[in-house]
């Protein structure tokens, strides 16, 4: 059987970029050099990395995913990553995107409603992180990939197993996780939930306040709360969803700095600027001249 790399090197993925499959919500990644730390965005989803390595950098915690461990997103999650190219060849890889209706589908199949408690008193797990790459799960990213190479294999088999791999997810490390997010019943839920809306409506002012109350806590249970989660309190959050959205309108559709500040929530043009540089290390105009240069 083929596995995962020799399949991933069939598609003709951009470097230093990504490829949609054939199947909405999988996508393929390729570095084949190696891209020093930088701010990263992540959608809830497994990153799966075939070869080479990343290391990730959250809250003064590191995490590495590679061959033997894949990374589990649970909510969209601002941090710092680093990638490393493989001895013999590039970075390979693919991104599965979490369809959180699924994923409810199968928590109730699994029964795991009696397996995992209220996170609540225990504290909060961070949203994001590593779990072992087992033979299972192999399989599973293997049987995809090769669906992937046909258009219609891709249409009548990759449902099923895109199902399959969220239930290797869900039998992994991060289950608890998973599980508590998509249940939403419980304080990690609810704040995870909340995160949703920031998300989607970050480009609109919003009150610490009345995010706590979504969240059915005091603002300082869901301040906390948040902070263990995400490792950024609700506002710095908030900075650099906005930060990470209007550089990709700068890069992806050629926006106007001051237009892509308006467009997500910025009053300040100036503001916008420093606090961009501040956290990319490079001006709007110093992106695009690399990115016209390379």
């Amino acid at each position: 059987m083929s596995n995962m790399l020799e399949l991933l090197k069939e598609y003709d993925i951009p470097d230093g970029g990504a490829l949609e499959s054939a199947y909405q919500g999988v996508r393929f990644f390729k570095e084949t050099r190696h891209v020093r730390r930088r701010p990263m965005l992540y959608n809830p989803g497994l990153c799966i990395v075939a070869s080479g390595a990343k290391i990730g950098h959250l809250g003064g915690q590191s995490f590495h995913y590679d061959a033997d461990n894949y990374l589990v997103v649970s909510v969209t999650m601002p941090f710092e990553s680093e990638s490393f190219p493989a001895e013999d060849g590039p970075l390979l890889g693919v991104y599965i995107d979490i369809d959180m209706g699924q994923l409810n589908d199968l928590i109730v199949q699994m029964d795991l409603q009696t397996e995992f408690p209220d996170m609540g008193n225990q504290g909060y797990p961070l949203g994001i992180g590593p779990s072992a790459m087992d033979e299972d799960m192999k399989d599973a990213v293997t049987k995809l990939l090769k669906a992937l190479r046909s258009e219609r294999e891709a249409r009548i088999l990759a449902p099923g197993l895109v199902r399959e791999i969220y239930y290797r997810a869900l039998c992994g490390s991060q289950a608890e996780v998973l599980y508590s997010l998509a249940r939403g019943s419980n304080s990690f839920g609810q704040v995870g939930r909340v995160i949703s809306l920031m998300e989607a409506s970050y480009n609109e002012k919003l009150d610490v306040r009345q995010l706590a109350e979504s969240a059915h806590m005091s603002v300082s249970a869901f301040h906390k709360a948040f902070k263990e989660i995400t490792a950024d309190s609700p506002l710095q959050y908030l900075k650099k969803i906005r930060l990470s959205r209007a550089r990709d309108l700068i890069v992806q559709e050629n926006m106007k700095a001051y237009l892509a500040a308006d467009a997500v929530g910025y009053e300040s043009p100036s503001q916008f600027s420093r606090e961009f540089k501040r956290h990319f290390g490079q001006s709007p105009a110093e992106i695009i001249r690399g990115m016209r240069s390379a």
